[in-house]
This record gives C-alpha cells, sequence and structure tokens, in this order.
C-alpha cells in the first residue's frame, strides 16, 4: 500500500517532556508520523548523510550543538528544522529555522506546522504476492531499452525521444522513462516540481518484499505533454550510498513487470572490483553494472566530431569488455550536420575505429540523429522533443527489439557461475605448507 506520512527527526535531552510526548503521539496513532529519537548532533548529521528522505528535524533549543550550521545541513538534506522551546534567546526563524515551536504544543499545533513547512514522505509497503491471483501480471515482462554515453553527447534528450515515439503506440501507463543516472537531469529535463518519490523510494520499496504493478506505478509520474511515465532520479550525486544490490535488481525488475517497454537514461561506467580492486568503485557503479547487462538493447550516444567519434568507439569498448555482446548494442551519433560529406567521414571514421576488433563484430553502422536547432526551445517550454530527431533511431530500435531474443535475468544475476581457466587458482609451494 502507499500512504503519505511525516518522517520526524527529534533531537533533544533525552529527558524532555515534549520529547517523550511526541513519541507517544507518533505511537497511538495521535500523529500520522513516524519518528526517530536522536540525544546529539553528530547521530543526526549521521543521519541526514544517509540520503534516507524525511520532513523535519524536532530539536530542542537548550540542544547543544544546535546552530545555524546544523539548521543548513538539515535544509540541505530536503528537510526543514523546527525549534521547540521559550522564546527567550536568539531568533531561530533568521539563522534558517521553519517555525518555532512552544515548550507545550499539542498535536493540533504540531500538524499544522508541518503542513505549513514540511513534505510528507511517500511510503510504500510491499505486499506478499496475492495466491488467489493468476500470475499473468508477474509473468509478463517488458522490453527493456538503456540509453548511455559519454557526459554531454544527448543521452537523456535521445532517451526523452525514443520514450515518446513507443508512446504514440502504446498507452501512457506502459511506457516507462527511468532517471538512471547518478548525475539525474530527467527531472529538470521536464520540468518536475517534486522530487520524490523517485528510484530511492522505489529501491528502498524493494528491500524487504515485491510491490504489486499498481504499487510500482504509483511511484512514477505522468509526463502529460510527452505521453509516458517518468521515474525521477537520485536526488543527489551521493545518494548511491544507500542503494543496496539486491533491492535494485528487484525493483528494476518491479519496472519490467509493470510496464511494456522500459526507456532508461543509464551512465556508462560499469568498472568493478576485479578491474579496479576498488569495492567503491563497484558499489558507486551499482545502477549501471545491474541495467546495462539486462537491458535487451544498449543505445549508445555519441557525436560528429573526431572527440565525439573517440568517446563514441571507447565507450563500446568497455561495454564489449564488461560483457555486453555487440549484437545487442546501437550506436547513434546524436546532432549529425545535414552536410552528407560531413556525415559520411563520421561513419567512415567510425567504421575504421572498430574495424577488426574481437567482439565488435555484429556491431554494425551507426544511426544518424539530426541537429534540431528548436531543441532548446522546446525543453524550455516544455513540449515534446522535436520527433525528427529520434525517427530513425526508434525505427532501428524497434527493428532489433523485433528480431532479438529477450536478455534473460539469470545471465545478469552476481550468483551466476563462471568458468575457472586451468591454473589461474595458483598452487601450494613445497616451502608454504
Amino acid at each position: 500500500m502507499s500512504d503519505n506520512r511525516w518522517v520526524l527527526l527529534g533531537l533533544a535531552p533525552p529527558r524532555t517532556q515534549w520529547f517523550r510526548e511526541v513519541a507517544g503521539w507518533a505511537t497511538a496513532g495521535s500523529i500520522s508520523a513516524d519518528f526517530e529519537k536522536y540525544v546529539s548532533s553528530d547521530e543526526v548529521r549521521s543521519r541526514l548523510a544517509s540520503g534516507q528522505p524525511f520532513s523535519a528535524l524536532l530539536v530542542d533549543r537548550s540542544t547543544i550543538g544546535l546552530d545555524r550550521d546544523l539548521i543548513d545541513d538539515v535544509r540541505a538534506a530536503g528537510g526543514v528544522a523546527i525549534v521547540v522551546g521559550s522564546a527567550d534567546g536568539p531568533d531561530w526563524t533568521e539563522l534558517g529555522a521553519a517555525a518555532v515551536l512552544a515548550d507545550d504544543f499539542e498535536p493540533p499545533r504540531l500538524n499544522r506546522t508541518l503542513r505549513d513547512h514540511a513534505t510528507p514522505i511517500t511510503r510504500v509497503t510491499a505486499s506478499p504476492p496475492d495466491p488467489s491471483a493468476d500470475g499473468d501480471e508477474e509473468s509478463s515482462v517488458g522490453q527493456f531499452v538503456a540509453v548511455t554515453g559519454a557526459g554531454g553527447t544527448g543521452t537523456s534528450v535521445v532517451a526523452m525521444g525514443l520514450a515518446q515515439w513507443f508512446s504514440d503506440s502504446a498507452a501512457a501507463s506502459d511506457v516507462l522513462l527511468a532517471d538512471l543516472r547518478l548525475d539525474a537531469e530527467l527531472a529538470m529535463l521536464h520540468d518536475a516540481r517534486m522530487l520524490a518519490p523517485g528510484l530511492q523510494e522505489l529501491v528502498e520499496a524493494h528491500r524487504g518484499g515485491r510491490l504489486s504493478s499498481a504499487q510500482v506505478r504509483s511511484l512514477t509520474f505522468h509526463a502529460a505533454a510527452h505521453g509516458y511515465q517518468l521515474l525521477l532520479g537520485l536526488r543527489r550525486h551521493r545518494d548511491w550510498t544507500v542503494l543496496r544490490p539486491r533491492a535494485f535488481a528487484a525493483a528494476l525488475d518491479g519496472l519490467l513487470a509493470a510496464h511494456r517497454i522500459v526507456i532508461a537514461d543509464v551512465d556508462a561506467d560499469i568498472e568493478g572490483e576485479a578491474s579496479t580492486g576498488s569495492r567503491d568503485v563497484e558499489d558507486r557503479n551499482l545502477i549501471a553494472r545491474h541495467a546495462l547487462p539486462r537491458a535487451d538493447l544498449v543505445v549508445i550516444v555519441g557525436n560528429p566530431t573526431p572527440k565525439g567519434v573517440h568517446s563514441l568507439v571507447r565507450t563500446v569498448r568497455d561495454l564489449r569488455d564488461g560483457g555486453i555482446d555487440a549484437s545487442r548494442m546501437l550506436a547513434v551519433l546524436n546532432r549529425s550536420p545535414r552536410g552528407l560529406r560531413t556525415r559520411a567521414d563520421a561513419v567512415s571514421a567510425f567504421a575504421a575505429l572498430v574495424d577488426g576488433e574481437p567482439g565488435l563484430e555484429a556491431l554494425g553502422n551507426p544511426v544518424l540523429a539530426p541537429q534540431r536547432h528548436d531543441l532548446d526551445s522546446a525543453i524550455r517550454d516544455g513540449v515534446r522533443v522535436p520527433p525528427p530527431l529520434t525517427r530513425g533511431v526508434h525505427r532501428e530500435v524497434r527493428r532489433r527489439l523485433d528480431e532479438l531474443l529477450p536478455r534473460s535475468p539469470d545471465l545478469c544475476s552476481d550468483d551466476a557461475p563462471v568458468p575457472v581457466a586451468v591454473g589461474s587458482l595458483g598452487h601450494w609451494s613445497g616451502a608454504a605448507r
């Protein structure tokens, strides 16, 4: 089920009266809130750094460590600070606090203050599968297209254009555009006024169970001007630290079960511990390492300049080295000029760089997406991406999806067995015995 509740953090000395009362009100249901109690500002800062969403921090004015920096940290983490205590001392609202409450406030007063200044958090509870269901919903798996490429090549716009084309021949609820980048920008490109719920809430909801298709769709927004559903991405780059591998994999499966086709804007970096020796790098690249191998087709976007073609080929090679088959890759040269000679030169340069590369024989020539001078105005006005931008890309993606066999989820599992080369495990020497 899905509902909106206040997620409140409390910071006060342990025996403070209002501290105990708010906890009692939350338990008894007098306020529709979850209340987390803390007794030091360091504990609160650790909670803020976790990236988990919250509505407000209720802090007693006698608390050691209450200052403008703590209030600013709360605001930067997406919540508001509400100071509780007598009117003596600093004017906390001038220091950034959203409101000040007297020590003897009651539930109605707290509810009014929260409605005026804070944002409720959408909480989604995973439900066990219904044994009476016929199972058709869970057996349906949508097609998955991942759009990736080097920064600044227009991957987000290509993903938007593809989602628009697919939505023209399907119901809006059947097509999802998902922002899976660490630096998420689809909210800005769609002029989204709300940043939650999004990817974080979806993954968190899958940590303890499975969501129905209706519950998954409740965490997305309808992009009315574009005709598809939109899953917002991470609110800050550092929020990747709160994602867990199994929960993310389950969330991705939930998206594919709830939509006929999913277009995802994804980073191209899939380096892991095996290639870098760093577990932190693998954790940071969690989204791309799960999404790209899971995709039925990976669209790799570049630009028709010498630097752009070089970056495109490098990305193709990196994905090949990461285990993605070239038959499931589609290269795209975005912002291609009208001149036939310039277009031919870019295609020839790409072909020359990949010619003879092991594992890239099935790649084929890139698809050209034209330069559109009306693109910026369309983004500014919040209207559809110009259809000619991705008409050719959509035609090729549609053809390739019809030809390719579905990608097996088992092939993307970290637990899948791998062959061990003879002699790769070493041996014991006589001195080591």
